[in-house]
C-alpha cells in the first residue's frame, strides 16, 4: 500500500466516524424531546403541587443572600440592582451583594446606588476586588465567606429578575436533597434583531428541553450561571466555587449531583436577560462556554465514569460535557469531504450516498428540530418567525472554527484572557450600541472562516462535477455560514474602530494579575433609585 493510499484510508476513517459521532449527537436532541413530553404534564403539575401546598401559612422564611457579580457593567448596573431590591421578600432576611471587579465608573454609578439603598434600608453592600483572582468564581467565593444567607441566589448584570422570583424557587429547597433550583431565561430583547432572534431560539430549546428533560428524568443537569439559587451547605459540601475552568457554574453543578445533591429547573419560571446584540459578544460568549464545557469534561467526566450510576445516565452526562464537539466534529467533515474526492475507494464508497446525506441530515436538523419544538410550546404565535430558522443553520455552522479554537485551547488547557459578553441596556428597535464604550477584541480568526467559506465552495464545485449532487447543500451551507460569520466580525469592528479609541475599554483581564484601575470622569447616575 502506498504512503498516498494510505493517508486516504486514513482520512476516510476520520471522515465517517466524524459523521457517526454528529448522527449521536443529533439522534440524542430527538432522546431529549422524548423525554421532555414524556414527563411534561405529570411533573408540571407535581411543581405547580408544590407552589399550592406553600401558600399554607406556617412556613419560617430563610434568611438569603443574592449575589450580584459584575465587570464594568457602566450601562446595565443600575438595572440590575433596582430590580434585586425589588423582590418581594421580608427585608429582615434579605441581604444583596454587589460583587464588583470594575475598572471603570461602574464601580460608582454602583456605589451611589448601593448608599441610596442602604439609607432607604436596604441590606446591601458593595464589595469592590482590585484584582480578578478567580474571576466569576473567584468573586462569588469572596463574597460567600461573609454571607449569612442560608440560600444564595445569583443574577448576572444582563437580568432582571422578577419580584416574585425567591417566593417561586424557595418552596422547592422544602425537599432537603434538592441542591439548586434554576429558572429559564427569558428575553428582553429577541426582536432587537435577526442575530438577537437567532440566539433566543437556541436559548429556549435549552433550557424548554433540554434543562426540562434532564430534570425530569434524573438525569444530570447543570446551574446556568445566573438566575438560580443553591442551599449553602450544598456549595460547601461540594468544594465550593473553584476557578480551574471558565464554566465554575457546570464544574459546581456536576461536583455537587457527584456527592448525592439533586438539581431542580422550573421552565415556567422566566427570569428576562438581554441577548447579545454583537456578533463579536455572541462568539466570544460562545467560545467561553465551549472551552469552559470541555475544562469541565476532562475534569469530571472521569470521575462520572467511575461512579455506580445508571449507564444511561452516564452516557448522558458525557454528552451533556461534551456537546461542543459537535463544531470540530463539523469542521472535519468538511474539510474531509473535498480531500477524499480524489480516491476512488471513496468514490466507491459514496455509492452508499443516500445513507451518507441522512447522517447529515440528522446531526443537522436535530438541534434545529429541538428549537422548533420549544418555539411551538411556548409561543402561540411561533410560526411568525419561521422565516427565521435558515439564519439559526448559518449561525450554528458559522460559528464552527470559533468554537474548535475553544475546544482545543481547553483540551490542552491553554490559558489566555477572559472575555466578557459586552451589555448595552439595548431594550428596543430603537436603541443602540454604536458609539458606546465597550469592544471586543478584534475577530482575527475570521480571515481563517473567510478562507473555510472559500474552501467550502470550492468543495461544491468538486461534487458538482462528480455528480454527487446530495453533499452540495452541506457544504453550501457551511460556505454560507463561515463567509456570514466572517463578514459581520468584521463589519461590527470596523464600526468599532470609527470610534475614539480614548473612549474604548478592553473587555479582558489578566489570567495572573488583575488589570490596573482606569482613571478618569465618572459619569452621573441615570436617575436616583427608587426608594
Amino acid at each position: 500500500m502506498t504512503a498516498a493510499a494510505l493517508l486516504m484510508g486514513c482520512l476516510l476513517v476520520v471522515y465517517f466516524t466524524a459523521l457517526f459521532l454528529l448522527f449521536l449527537y443529533g439522534i440524542n436532541c430527538y432522546i431529549m424531546i422524548h423525554l421532555h413530553r414524556r414527563a411534561r404534564e405529570r411533573m408540571l403539575q407535581a411543581d405547580d403541587e408544590v407552589w399550592r401546598r406553600w401558600q399554607q401559612p406556617g412556613h419560617d422564611l430563610p434568611v438569603v443572600t443574592v449575589q450580584l457579580p459584575i465587570y464594568n457593567e457602566r450601562y446595565v448596573v443600575q438595572r440590575l440592582i433596582d430590580a434585586v431590591v425589588r423582590l418581594e421578600y421580608p427585608r429582615e432576611k434579605l441581604e444583596i451583594q454587589v460583587l464588583d471587579d470594575s475598572t471603570d465608573e461602574t464601580t460608582a454609578i454602583a456605589g451611589e446606588l448601593v448608599e441610596a439603598y442602604r439609607r432607604a434600608g436596604t441590606d446591601i453592600t458593595l464589595l469592590h476586588r482590585r484584582t480578578r483572582t478567580g474571576y466569576k468564581a473567584g468573586a462569588l467565593r469572596d463574597g460567600l465567606a461573609g454571607a449569612r444567607g442560608q440560600f444564595v441566589a445569583i443574577f448576572d448584570a444582563d437580568f432582571v429578575p422578577t419580584p416574585d422570583f425567591l417566593m417561586k424557587t424557595l418552596p422547592f429547597f422544602q425537599d432537603p436533597g434538592i441542591a439548586m433550583v434554576q429558572v429559564r431565561w427569558g428575553h428582553i430583547n429577541r426582536d432587537y434583531s435577526l442575530l438577537t432572534l437567532v440566539q433566543s431560539f437556541g436559548i429556549d430549546g435549552h433550557f424548554w428541553v433540554e434543562q426540562a428533560a434532564r430534570c425530569w428524568s434524573g438525569l444530570c443537569m447543570n446551574f446556568n450561571g445566573t438566575a438560580g439559587i443553591w442551599r449553602r451547605t450544598a456549595i460547601d459540601d461540594a468544594g465550593g466555587w473553584q476557578a480551574d475552568t471558565l464554566t465554575e457554574d457546570l464544574d459546581l453543578s456536576y461536583r455537587a449531583q457527584l456527592k448525592g445533591w439533586r438539581m431542580k429547573f422550573l421552565p415556567q419560571v422566566v427570569c428576562p436577560a438581554e441577548v447579545p446584540v454583537q456578533l463579536t459578544g455572541a462568539r466570544s460568549q460562545q467560545h467561553r462556554w465551549a472551552k469552559g464545557s470541555i475544562q469541565t469534561a476532562r475534569k469530571i467526566v472521569p470521575r462520572i465514569l467511575k461512579t455506580d450510576l445508571p449507564l444511561f445516565t452516564k452516557y448522558q452526562a458525557v454528552f451533556h460535557l461534551t456537546n461542543y464537539m459537535v463544531h470540530p466534529l463539523m469542521l472535519l467533515v468538511v474539510l474531509s469531504a473535498p480531500l477524499l474526492l480524489q480516491s476512488e475507494r471513496f468514490l466507491t464508497v459514496r455509492e452508499h450516498l443516500l445513507a451518507v446525506a441522512a447522517f447529515f441530515s440528522v446531526a443537522t436538523f436535530g438541534p434545529s428540530s429541538m428549537y422548533l419544538y420549544a418555539q411551538r410550546d411556548l409561543y402561540p404565535d411561533w410560526t411568525r418567525r419561521l422565516w427565521a430558522f435558515p439564519a439559526l443553520l448559518v449561525f450554528g455552522t458559522g460559528i464552527a472554527l470559533n468554537n474548535t479554537k475553544a475546544i482545543v485551547e481547553g483540551l490542552f488547557n491553554v490559558r489566555g484572557a477572559f472575555i466578557r459578553t459586552p451589555k448595552f441596556r439595548i431594550e428596543k428597535r430603537s436603541d443602540t450600541w454604536v458609539g458606546k464604550r465597550y469592544r471586543a477584541p478584534v475577530p482575527w480568526l475570521s480571515l481563517f472562516e473567510a478562507l473555510l467559506a472559500l474552501y467550502c465552495v470550492y468543495g461544491v464545485s468538486l461534487f458538482l462535477q462528480r455528480g454527487t449532487y446530495l453533499i452540495d447543500p452541506f457544504l453550501l451551507l457551511y460556505s454560507i455560514g463561515f463567509a456570514t460569520v466572517a463578514g459581520m466580525s468584521v463589519w461590527e469592528s470596523l464600526w468599532n474602530l470609527r470610534k475614539p479609541r480614548s473612549i474604548q475599554l478592553s473587555l479582558t483581564g489578566d489570567e495572573e494579575k488583575g488589570p490596573e484601575m482606569v482613571r478618569g470622569a465618572v459619569g452621573p447616575v441615570e436617575r436616583r433609585p427608587r426608594v
